[in-house]
C-alpha cells in the first residue's frame, strides 16, 4: 500500500517474510505492552495471527517506516461486519523504541482512511483500558469520540477489564 503525501510511514498487510522481523519487535515490546495487550511473540503465535487474517472480518497492517521499512506498531481491524452495521473493531499496539514519535497515528489514520474509503465501512470503534492514557491520546488525536465504559468487556492477561469504548464515524471523517 502506498502512503499518503506527507507520511513519514505506510501500512502494509503482514506476508510470511516479516515473521522474523515482526515477533523480534514484538519480544522487544513486552514492557510497553504489559498489562494492555499480548502481542505474538514466538512462531506459533504468529502462525494464529496470520490464520486469524485469513477470515473474511479480520484485516490487519503493520506500520512500518518510509525510510529503512522499520515496524513501528501493528492495527487489526477485527469483527468487521457489513449490512446494517457496517463496522469494525481497532486493535492496536507499538513497538518499543518507536512510540511517542507519531508513526501509530500516521498509520492510524491510514487505516481509517482505508476502512473508510475501501472497505465501505460506517464506523470503527477502539475498546481501551481507561489506564492506557497513551492508547486514550492515539484515538482522541485521530478524531475517535468517547461514547462510555464497558463493563469487564474483555479478558486480558487472564483478568476481565473494563473498557473506554471510542468511536469514529465515516462522516466525521
Amino acid at each position: 500500500m502506498l502512503s499518503p503525501q506527507g507520511f513519514r510511514t505506510r501500512i502494509q498487510v503482514p506476508v510470511a517474510e516479516d515473521e522474523h522481523d515482526f515477533l523480534a519487535a514484538m519480544r522487544d515490546s513486552v514492557g510497553l505492552h504489559y498489562p494492555w495487550v499480548t502481542a505474538p511473540k514466538d512462531h506459533a503465535a504468529w502462525q494464529r495471527y496470520m490464520k486469524r487474517l485469513e477470515r473474511d472480518d479480520e484485516t490487519g497492517f503493520l506500520v512500518r517506516r518510509l525510510d529503512d521499512k522499520t515496524i513501528c506498531g501493528v492495527i487489526n481491524l477485527s469483527a468487521i461486519t457489513y449490512d446494517a452495521l457496517c463496522s469494525a473493531w481497532v486493535s492496536y499496539f507499538g513497538v518499543a523504541g518507536q512510540a511517542g514519535k507519531g508513526y501509530m497515528t500516521e498509520g492510524m489514520l491510514q487505516v481509517i482512511r482505508h476502512a473508510f474509503d475501501k472497505l465501505g465501512l460506517h464506523r470503527l470503534e477502539a475498546n481501551i483500558q481507561p489506564d492506557n492514557l497513551a492508547s486514550i491520546a492515539l484515538v482522541q488525536g485521530v478524531g475517535f469520540q468517547y461514547e462510555g465504559l464497558a463493563r469487564n468487556l474483555l479478558k486480558i492477561n487472564g483478568e476481565w477489564r473494563d473498557h473506554e469504548r471510542w468511536a469514529i464515524l465515516s462522516e466525521d471523517n
